[in-house]
């Protein structure tokens, strides 16, 4: 016999409103006694939600999608980023009744196809280029924007003050007597996450002194395997090069494997700051002197919003967007240029 809202309504004494608040994550209102009354009333009678009836009865899927642009036949959890922000985001959605659909997008035309055929309720965009977002034409459900400087006035961006963590790792630099200094991050269009990291680097290293043929960049993707690449060819090709920033942790350590793969050594030969301060960082030999991000803030951040937005029934855009504060991390892989 399959149980309904109304024989744990009828158990617990409450009404079956009450009972749908709980069971659909919307507690706001229900005591945390009743809550826990109605969870387990609901575990031992073996209720289980029909989600298609559910869905059509509030005109709601509660399914929020986790967009990340890919390569064709490319996996989209490569980056330690993208998975540190999926996760974070399906907890805080599973917690308020809602589910995540993890998509791969190949192509820009399959985001809107994605919100039709998914009946979305909300869209949380992971990683996409500026220029992308700026194209978006998406009007039915709410577009949030993760380490986004997009224009679109329909996404809402939630960030880390990138040119402020550009300015902390160039200051770091310039602060331990580095007179040659290497920016390595992916290609990049306008200002975005990579640019606004390179400009607040250039602009603290250049305040404190340096020549600008000091301060040099270098594109390379964001990988650990492109980064030891990186790091085989430094001496080589940047000789005048004692410490590099790279903008992601990922790349860094690969950087800092590459340099000692070459028969060099970190800090003694080159000094490297990464971006993110993901949990690897500090197990690395040295571990990795880099820029932190509040990464579990910004995903709860993005799950707030995208959760306000699908609660008040109107499109995004009239909300400022969201720049959370960074702050460096010392750990043993910057120290003073070699003689």
């Amino acid at each position: 016999m399959t149980t309904r809202l109304s024989d744990i309504a009828d158990e617990a004494g409450v009404s079956v409103m009450t009972v749908s608040n709980v069971m659909n994550g919307k507690r706001a209102r229900v005591s945390p006694a009743t809550i826990e009354k109605v969870l387990g009333i609901a575990a031992r009678l073996g209720y289980v939600p029909n989600i298609p009836a559910r869905s059509l009865a509030a005109n709601s899927s509660h399914i929020v999608a986790a967009l990340v642009p890919v390569g064709e036949n490319n996996s989209l959890l490569v980056s330690p980023h993208t998975v540190a922000v999926v996760g974070g985001m399906e907890t805080h959605l599973r917690h308020h009744g809602y589910h995540v659909l993890l998509r791969g997008i190949e192509h820009e035309d399959q985001v809107a196809q994605t919100i039709r055929g998914w009946s979305l309720d909300g869209v949380v965009l992971v990683e996409f280029p500026d220029e992308q977002i700026d194209r978006l034409r998406v009007d039915t459900v709410p577009l949030v924007a993760i380490d986004s400087y997009s224009a679109n006035p329909r996404t809402i961006g939630v960030r880390s003050d990138d040119h402020g963590g550009g300015r902390l790792a160039g200051r770091r630099l310039a602060d331990a007597g580095h007179r040659g200094v290497l920016f390595a991050g992916p290609p990049y269009q306008g200002m975005g996450v990579v640019g606004q990291r390179w400009a607040g680097f250039r602009e603290a290293c250049l305040e404190a002194g340096l020549d600008p043929g000091g301060v040099g960049s270098v594109e390379v993707l964001t990988s650990f395997e492109d980064g030891r690449r990186l790091g085989l060819r430094l001496r080589r090709d940047h000789p005048g090069v004692t410490a590099v920033f790279a903008t992601a942790d990922h790349l860094a350590v690969g950087i800092m494997a590459g340099i000692v793969e070459a028969g060099g050594s970190v800090p003694g030969d080159v000094s490297v700051i990464g971006f993110d301060d993901l949990d690897f960082a500090r197990y690395t030999t040295p571990g990795l002197t880099t820029i932190a991000q509040n990464m579990p803030a910004k995903v709860a951040e993005a799950s707030r919003i995208i959760l306000a937005e699908i609660e008040r029934g109107a499109g995004a855009g009239d909300r400022e967007p969201v720049a959370l504060d960074v702050h460096l991390v010392e750990r043993g892989s910057v120290g003073p240029p070699r003689a």
